[in-house]
């Protein structure tokens, strides 16, 4: 089995899909059944899985400037539109030399291919949730969503849940999507007060006495609704375990940010901004309850990562999270915040449930592997294979 895989998503910053790619390359490096392995970013092809660089380089700025210039020139649909039909064209160039070779896009693309295609479909928000994302993403992958899909022999998804709804949405036979399901890494475990001391210092934190929420600001991770509910907290219980949120802002989140000022200044909320790679694990140990109550997710992989790091997790009942979660966390209504506010004090202070959550949770997540993604993505593999004799 021979196989070229795109890398282009690991950068910085790593994103869920940026450390799906990367781990996924290096369990694929290490299966017995691939033969050949290719990484690809954009045309030029590589022996080595690209690091993810945890600085700013000297182009930075620069590249703040040409991202607002990209994001202006992607709201015309005109513009799109000639970005696709070039981009089409020129990743077709790499590939006239390359025979029996499976291309796996595990970033909702694929390009023009002779030979056979896989992509892995995280999720379809921007096709069921338009309106929680920025409208030049919308307009650029719900024309490359669908073309994707035409051009591939076989999908993978993250979870059940996004496979039903891509046959649902797309009317694709179940026997065309396979699910290939998130793990996360040997550093998400159990720490000590003493382990997470020097971080959690230099936050201002204290051990146990926070609850966390990382992932992007923006409006689809209900930030609204979370830091509602935790303003509805009594005030001792607020000031004595403030509310911790750890990402990078996103976009459409005017509303949020305007709740988090308000919560720093009344001395509840504190906003990290990004955390780099090494301390987020740290972070993740260091708090008494992690908060989650997004809309839709295609996997949820923070609820993963908490669970490991023994940390009792509160999050939503919708979407795939059920799926991450199982019996050991904390279900909330997310839409209802009066639902939220009492799981957030019950997440706190029932000891009881605290002490089954660590323990179920661990279990759960050791359910998940990266080896376990990678052999069900080699399945996958196989059957395009088949599907394509």
């Amino acid at each position: 089995m021979k196989i070229i895989l795109s890398v282009q998503p690991i950068k910085f910053p790593l994103t869920g899909i940026g450390r799906y790619t990367y781990e996924l390359a290096k369990e694929l490096e290490r299966n017995s059944s691939i033969n050949e392995l290719k990484f690809i970013i954009g045309n030029n092809f590589t022996n080595k899985i690209p690091e993810a660089a945890s600085h700013e380089n000297k182009g930075i700025n620069m590249n703040i400037y040409i991202n607002k210039i990209k994001h202006m020139a992607a709201k015309n649909k005109y513009i799109v539109d000639l970005y696709r039909y070039y981009k089409s064209s020129s990743t077709a160039e790499p590939f006239k030399h390359v025979d029996g070779y499976i291309y796996h896009g595990p970033n909702f693309y694929v390009p023009k291919f002779r030979g056979t295609s896989v992509v892995t479909i995280h999720d379809l928000s921007v096709l069921t949730m338009p309106q929680f994302h920025p409208r030049e993403r919308v307009l650029y992958l719900s024309r490359e969503i669908e073309a994707s899909l035409a051009r591939s022999a076989m999908i993978i998804t993250d979870s059940a849940y996004i496979k039903a709804e891509i046959v649902a949405h797309f009317n694709i036979p179940e026997d065309r999507i396979g699910v290939a399901k998130l793990a996360c890494g040997e550093e998400f475990h159990p720490r000590s007060v003493q382990d997470t001391a020097s971080v959690l210092k230099a936050y201002g934190l204290e051990y146990k006495v926070y609850t966390l929420y990382a992932g992007t600001i923006e409006p689809r991770k209900n930030l609204s609704a979370l830091l509602e509910a935790y303003r509805r907290l009594p005030t001792p219980v607020r000031q004595r375990h403030p509310l911790v949120l750890a990402g990078y802002k996103g976009w459409n989140n005017t509303d949020i940010m305007t709740r988090i000022d308000r919560g720093r200044r009344e001395g509840w909320v504190k906003y990290l901004g990004f955390v780099p790679n090494d301390e987020l694990p740290i972070l993740y140990a260091g708090a008494k309850l992690f908060a989650f109550p997004s809309l839709y997710e295609g996997f949820g992989l923070p609820v993963l990562e908490a669970m490991a790091s023994g940390v009792p997790v509160l999050t939503s009942d919708r979407s795939s999270l059920p799926e991450v979660g199982g019996s050991a966390v904390l279900y909330t209504i997310p839409d209802d915040v009066e639902d939220m506010r009492n799981n957030l004090e019950r997440g706190l202070f029932d000891d009881a449930w605290r002490d089954a959550a660590i323990i179920r949770g661990t279990a759960q997540a050791s359910r998940f592997s990266w080896k376990k993604c990678a052999e069900d993505t080699i399945a996958v593999y196989r059957a395009a294979l088949d599907h394509q004799a």
